[in-house]
């Protein structure tokens, strides 16, 4: 059997070793021979010191896995067999900018919702659609798996501007399952949900243990706050027990961006003045995570990365990765072209939903009309979307200022229109499609 070759662009990341570790766990259904870790020259240092960190896991596991380091995207992406993305362009700085200048102006500024995700979109569409380019000359038949945020956003550009086979890939209903399973003490496998919604914006309306409907206990316990609805990147302050029970779904925790508004901009503030923007403290603890990379008798992944946000990030990526490999038809939450799943949205958009996942890729299980209680915001998400992903091919300054004025998160179109041109002053050099 030919072995695999797997790529990931921004391997100097401090996400890769849960990669590494994922592909370890399966390498009796996933024989990866090759792996190409490809950063840029700004991320040389880190990709060496998370490179070697990888071979050394390999080599504690035992598993005839090649770890190959590059800045050539050429060598990295020929002939390889699924592509994996986690990049960031422009680094933490450009995060950081994100999140601090729409709290100047009482907006949220988080990297996937709102401004900064608008803005992240802008500065990633161009660059991935260009791999996507290379793609198509070096493995036309391998499959881009993105990770890199706002992964909705940024999977819909590729659905919608390249022939790759992708699909989006997001922890965070991974992270739901596990709560929900930790809540009733069982194994996740136990644990069936139905997702409907987009990227960061999903709801699971319905909630099985090993095929008993539980979604009525199961509100209950959130209601009561005997089960947990937060991930480690989001300030954990919980829905009231009214709210809950009116909206008798589980929502995943950056719904508390639009349902909580007012009080997440408060923290946001509060978090600034004191201890920095999750941006700036991401920094902190990317570099304590390297320190520890680099100890040389260290050779499994750090409690401490758990911090870092995007917990089960492996296990999702690994699992779907395995999933179309070995035609399993197993299903995932994944994010893939609506396609009729519910028809109060276009097709050719996408959404994050349970889908089939086999050796053709996402077919996702129909869903039917949208409970009104969450079509209105979904709906108004995914126009503010559509938008986002047209600017950022286009570098039309109306089409931003339209996406950022009609966003749920944006009070004003005078305050989108402020935020926008201070975003695209500070991120020039990333944005040429703005500025030619």
């Amino acid at each position: 059997m030919k072995g695999l070759k797997i790529t990931t662009i921004g391997g100097g990341s401090s996400y890769t070793p849960e990669l590494i570790e994922g592909f370890i766990r399966r390498y009796d259904e996933l024989p990866v021979t090759d792996y190409y870790l490809l950063d840029i020259e700004e991320g040389k240092e880190k990709l060496e010191i998370v490179g070697e960190f990888a071979r050394r896991m390999v080599k504690k596991a035992g598993v005839p896995i090649n770890i190959h380091l590059t800045l050539d995207r050429e060598e990295a992406l020929k002939d390889a067999d699924f592509v994996t993305t986690q990049l960031r362009v422009g680094l933490l700085d450009a995060r950081i900018n994100d999140e601090k200048i729409p709290l100047k102006y009482n907006v949220l500024g988080q990297e996937t919702t709102g401004p900064g995700g608008f803005m992240k979109a802008q500065r990633t569409i161009p660059v991935l659609l260009d791999i996507c380019e290379d793609m198509k000359r070096l493995c036309p038949d391998a499959w881009l798996i993105n990770f890199t945020n706002p992964a909705g956003i940024v999977t819909e550009a590729i659905k919608k501007y390249s022939s790759i086979k992708t699909i989006g890939i997001c922890s965070g209903a991974n992270s739901m399952l596990m709560d929900i399973a930790k809540a009733y003490d069982v194994q996740k496998d136990d644990i069936y949900t139905r997702i409907i919604g987009l990227n960061h914006l999903i709801f699971a309306d319905k909630i099985f243990l090993k095929g008993e409907d539980i979604t009525d206990d199961f509100i209950k316990k959130l209601s009561a706050g005997k089960a947990d609805n937060s991930l480690k990147n989001i300030p954990d302050i919980g829905f009231s027990a009214k709210f809950t029970e009116a909206l008798h779904m589980y929502p995943i925790s950056y719904l508390k961006y639009f349902f909580l508004n007012r009080e997440m901009v408060e923290i946001a503030k509060k978090d600034e003045a004191e201890k920095g923007t999750r941006g700036e403290q991401t920094k902190a603890i990317e570099h304590n995570l390297f320190e520890l990379y680099k100890d040389k008798n260290l050779d499994t992944k750090p409690k401490e990365l758990e911090k870092r946000g995007g917990a089960y990030y492996s296990e999702t990526a690994c699992s779907i990765i395995s999933s179309i490999y070995n035609n399993k038809k197993e299903i995932h939450v994944v994010n893939t072209l609506n396609n009729g799943t519910t028809s109060d949205l276009p097709d050719n958009v996408v959404i994050e939903t349970n889908a089939v996942i086999d050796k053709d890729g996402a077919h996702p299980v129909t869903y039917g009309k949208l409970p009104v209680k969450i079509r209105g915001l979904i709906q108004s998400v995914k126009a503010y979307e559509e938008l986002t992903v047209e600017a950022a091919v286009t570098g039309s300054y109306d089409t931003a200022l339209l996406a950022l004025s009609i966003n749920p998160l944006v009070p004003s179109a005078n305050v989108a229109e402020s935020i926008l041109n201070e975003l695209l002053e500070v991120n020039k050099k990333y944005l040429p499609q703005y500025f030619k």
